[in-house]
């Protein structure tokens, strides 16, 4: 979908849009929203971050998803000057002079981790006053990066079904923290299995019981640990796979994912999928460096490619089936 083509659809009559999730955790859905509380989550957003009429609002990402709509429904709630880009993996190359000044932008982990590795795009990103980062989990090198920054950088928090983000963490400056503040009028919760509750009532009808085991402070900020169908529970210990994942990462150059398969002995067990390895016994001996003992992958396994979503997020039930089939 192109901008003219949201556009049409945003102007024409009726109150709801269709928009769909991005499948990172199974098959996309389609959603009917309201269009007035896509307004309410952008009047929300801009709110939070000082955005006023005429502050220049960069759109990089794609329309087919509820972020890229999201920053164009913002543009017109708020008065934004909205700037468009086709969306790539290095959005800002194709910059010029004309919009060299940037309020705020939306952006992938991909995109700005690619934008950082060119100086005179990584220039242009430490321009913008705020940036906010979605779409995927951001591991510590990326954040380590932005922490510098002289200007705001957000990590969001969100899903289709709350029109984008309910909370916003600090990257950069004195302020970054692991600790995730929602919006005015959005109240949280844990279920007794440790997942987020969330009550949004004005980007959302219902409450939302999510997938996500998080950590909840009494001031309402959180974290999140990882998903509750990504915990593997492997001869009594349950093992959360982002947990892993993050502890591999920076030792890992190849794409990489952990899954789990089902195992006669210890009920279900830890698999490490990597894309087109050349040897596996050097990654076997990174395993054994890095990871407790308890949590080493029971399988390593070479694949062609590591699955993801149309977003760029690893497609967890499809890593699952590699697994299962290997």
């Amino acid at each position: 979908m192109n901008l003219d083509e949201f556009l049409r659809e945003w102007s024409a009559p009726g109150d709801k849009l269709l928009v769909h999730t991005s499948g990172s955790t199974g098959q996309p859905k389609p959603l009917w929203v309201e269009k007035r509380r896509m307004e309410a989550s952008a009047r929300i957003t801009c709110q939070f971050l000082g955005l006023k009429p005429g502050d220049t609002a960069l759109l990089c990402l794609p329309l087919d998803y509820i972020a890229g709509k999201m920053m164009v429904v913002r543009a017109l709630t708020c008065g934004l000057r909205l700037v468009s880009l086709p969306p790539s993996s290095h959005p800002l190359a194709q910059m010029d002079g004309a919009c060299e000044a940037v309020d705020f932008a939306a952006m992938v982990p991909l995109q700005v981790w690619n934008s950082l590795q060119v100086p005179q795009e990584r220039q242009r990103l430490m321009g913008i006053r705020h940036l906010i980062i979605g779409g995927g989990a951001i591991d510590d090198a990326l954040a380590a990066e932005l922490k510098s920054f002289p200007n705001a950088v957000w990590s969001t928090y969100g899903m289709t079904e709350t029109l984008s983000h309910i909370a916003l963490r600090r990257l950069s400056g004195s302020e970054a923290t692991e600790w995730y503040t929602p919006f005015s009028g959005v109240a949280l919760a844990l279920s007794s299995e440790g997942c987020l509750i969330i009550d949004a009532p004005l980007v959302c009808p219902q409450t939302l019981v999510t997938n996500d085991v998080a950590e909840l402070l009494p001031d309402g900020r959180f974290r999140i640990l990882g998903r509750r169908d990504n915990v593997v529970c492997s001869g009594g210990i349950k093992i959360q796979i982002e947990e892993v994942e993050r502890l591999l990462k920076p030792h890992l150059a190849m794409p990489f994912c952990v899954a789990k398969r089902k195992d006669a002995r210890l009920g279900e067990a830890l698999v490490l999928l990597v894309q087109s390895p050349a040897d596996i016994a050097p990654l076997q001996s990174i395993c054994r460096r890095v990871l407790p003992r308890l949590w080493k992958p029971r399988r390593i396994i070479g694949v062609p490619r590591i699955p993801l979503t149309a977003t760029g997020k690893i497609a967890r039930h499809e890593a699952q089936r590699m697994a299962e089939r290997e």
